[in-house]
C-alpha cells in the first residue's frame, strides 16, 4: 500500500511515539514493527525513532507493510459498496461469517477479501453477525483500523413479529446468560446498551423497523426487540417466528461514513429478497 504522509499539527512538540499513539491510534507493537523496517518511519525525510521529538509542521511518513493473513477463496465474491484510501465497505450476504473460525475456515468475508486483494491484510471493523446481511467495513491500514469505527454511523432494518410502537428507545444493559457464552440477556450488571427504533411498515404478520444504535453490543438489536415482545423473524435464539425465513431478519441498510477530510458519505444496501418477501415489498432501498 502507499506510504502514509501527514503533518504534525499539535501546537507543542511531543515524543514521536506519544504523538502517533494519541493522534493516530497506533499501538506500541505497531510502532515497534515500523522501527524494524528500513525507512519505516521518517520525519522531514530523515529516519525517525519513537523517542525522537516531533514539532508542529514536521512531515511524518510511515511505511506500513501489509502481510496477507487469511487463505483466499476465489469462489467467493462480495460486492464493494464504497471505498476510499482508508476503508472499503462490503455488501455482505446473509450466512457469511466475517472472519475464519472453527467450522468456517474458507467461507468467510475474510476468505473472499484475501482472493480479491491478495497483497493486503484483512482488518474488519464494525462487524456483523454471520446471518446479518448488509454493509460492513474493512480498514485499509493500521491507522484507519484504529480511527474509523468512531466515524461510521449505521442504520439497520429488521423484520419483527408482535406489534411494535411507532417509535421508541430501549435503554437496557446487556450481558451473557449464565448458561451460555453465546446468548445475551438484559441484566443490571451488563454493559450499557441503547437502541432507537421506528416502525416504517406494518403487515398482517410482520413489521419493518428501522434501528439506530448508540452502542454496539453483541446481539443488541435482537435482545432489545425481543424484550418489548417483538423478536426478529427467524431468530431462533430469542423467540422469533421460524416459519417464513431461515435466518434472523436483520440487515445493515446504510452507513454514514465521515472520511479523513470531514466529508460524509452515505452508503446504502438494498433490503434482501428474503426480508422483502416477509413484508410484501418488491424492492426496498434506504
Amino acid at each position: 500500500m502507499p506510504d502514509l504522509i501527514f503533518t504534525m499539527h499539535w501546537t507543542e512538540p511531543a515524543q514521536a511515539e506519544r504523538y502517533l499513539r494519541r493522534e493516530y491510534g497506533l499501538s506500541h507493537r505497531q510502532i515497534s514493527r515500523l522501527k524494524q523496517i528500513e525507512g519505516g518511519m521518517t520525519v522531514n525525510g530523515v529516519h525517525l525513532r519513537s523517542v525522537d521529538i516531533v514539532c508542529p509542521g514536521d512531515v511524518i511518513r510511515l511505511h506500513l507493510v501489509d502481510t496477507p493473513n487469511i487463505a483466499p477463496n476465489p469462489a467467493l465474491c462480495v460486492p464493494v459498496a464504497f471505498e476510499d484510501g482508508d476503508v472499503r465497505f462490503f455488501d455482505k450476504p446473509a450466512g457469511m461469517p466475517i472472519h475464519p473460525s472453527h467450522g468456517h475456515r474458507t467461507d468467510t468475508l475474510g476468505n473472499a477479501f484475501a482472493a480479491m486483494f491478495p497483497e493486503e491484510t484483512f482488518r474488519p471493523v464494525n462487524r456483523l453477525d454471520a446471518n446479518t446481511s448488509g454493509l460492513t467495513a474493512a480498514a485499509k491500514h493500521a491507522i484507519a483500523a484504529a480511527q474509523i469505527p468512531g466515524r461510521i454511523a449505521k442504520t439497520y432494518l429488521a423484520v419483527v413479529t408482535g406489534n411494535p410502537p411507532e417509535s421508541g428507545t430501549i435503554d437496557a444493559p446487556l450481558g451473557r446468560t449464565e448458561e451460555s457464552i453465546i446468548v445475551r440477556c438484559i441484566r443490571p450488571d451488563g454493559q450499557p446498551a441503547v437502541t432507537h427504533f421506528r416502525t416504517i411498515r406494518r403487515g398482517a404478520k410482520y413489521s419493518l423497523v428501522e434501528l439506530h444504535l448508540e452502542t454496539g453490543r453483541t446481539h443488541q438489536i435482537r435482545v432489545h426487540m425481543a424484550s418489548i415482545g417483538c423478536p426478529l423473524a427467524g431468530d431462533s435464539l430469542y423467540g422469533g417466528d421460524l416459519t417464513d425465513i431461515s435466518r434472523h431478519a436483520l440487515h445493515c441498510c446504510a452507513a454514514d461514513y465521515t472520511d479523513a477530510q470531514g466529508r460524509v458519505h452515505h452508503i446504502t444496501s438494498a433490503l434482501p429478497a428474503d426480508m422483502r418477501q416477509l413484508i410484501g415489498l418488491e424492492f426496498c432501498e434506504f
